[in-house]
Order: structure tokens, then C-alpha cells, then sequence
């Protein structure tokens, strides 16, 4: 399962071998400079941002989406599953992406961690 990660001056988004696999992408690295703030989601299956623009990677709607999704001006990297259902939003400038949406168990953990790093 994707894990956001503090590694020295920079936010890390492991990807598990699969959602490589399915994202067609690497792990993804941005310097913590370029985290404008975090927001918890309850239902990031839910997130309005999911369904619109040109994806590339997996999704299978309501369960899980492993992509780059391209739309509206923005380019975001979602990873979510049906047993993570709640998230963060990460909105990032001056970054490769926008934002990245990520599941995981307890997102105000996350935020937090995030917050006080940023």
C-alpha cells in the first residue's frame, strides 16, 4: 500500500510493487518546501477530483485507483484503496504535481506528521 514518508528535506510516496505496476510510475519524491497544505478526506473514493481528466494507471471505481490523472488545468497522483477509504489531500506548488491523494489508516496522523514538517 502507498506510505507518505519524511526523508531528510523531502515528502516520499512508496508505491508497493504493484501500484507501480498499475500506476506505471516509481516512487514519487517532492521537496517538503513544496507542501502547501493538507487536508483530511473521509471518502477519498468519494473525492470529486477522481472522475474527471485523462488518467494513467488503474482504476476500478469505488475500490481502488492507482493513477496520474490529468484535468482542469492540474495533474494529480492518487493512490487509494477499498480498505483505505479515508486519506489525505496533498497540495503541493512548484512541484511535478498539484496534489497527491493517498489512503491510508490514519489520516490525521499523517497530516499531522505533515504539518509539523512543512
Amino acid at each position: 500500500m502507498a506510505e507518505l514518508q519524511l526523508e531528510g528535506a523531502e515528502l516520499v510516496l512508496h508505491l508497493s510493487g504493484a501500484e507501480k505496476a498499475e500506476a506505471v510510475h516509481g516512487d514519487l519524491r517532492v521537496p517538503l518546501s513544496a507542501v502547501r497544505g493538507v487536508e483530511v478526506l473521509d471518502d477519498t473514493h468519494g473525492w470529486t477530483g477522481i472522475g474527471v481528466g485523462f488518467k494513467v494507471g488503474m482504476r476500478v471505481p469505488g475500490v481502488a485507483t492507482v493513477a496520474t490523472v490529468r484535468g482542469h488545468g492540474e495533474k494529480m497522483f492518487i493512490a487509494v484503496h477499498g480498505d483505505t477509504p479515508r486519506g489525505v489531500r496533498v497540495r503541493l506548488a512548484d512541484a511535478p504535481w498539484d496534489e497527491w491523494i493517498v489512503g491510508c489508516a490514519d489520516p490525521e496522523a499523517v497530516a499531522a506528521t505533515l504539518a509539523s514538517a512543512s
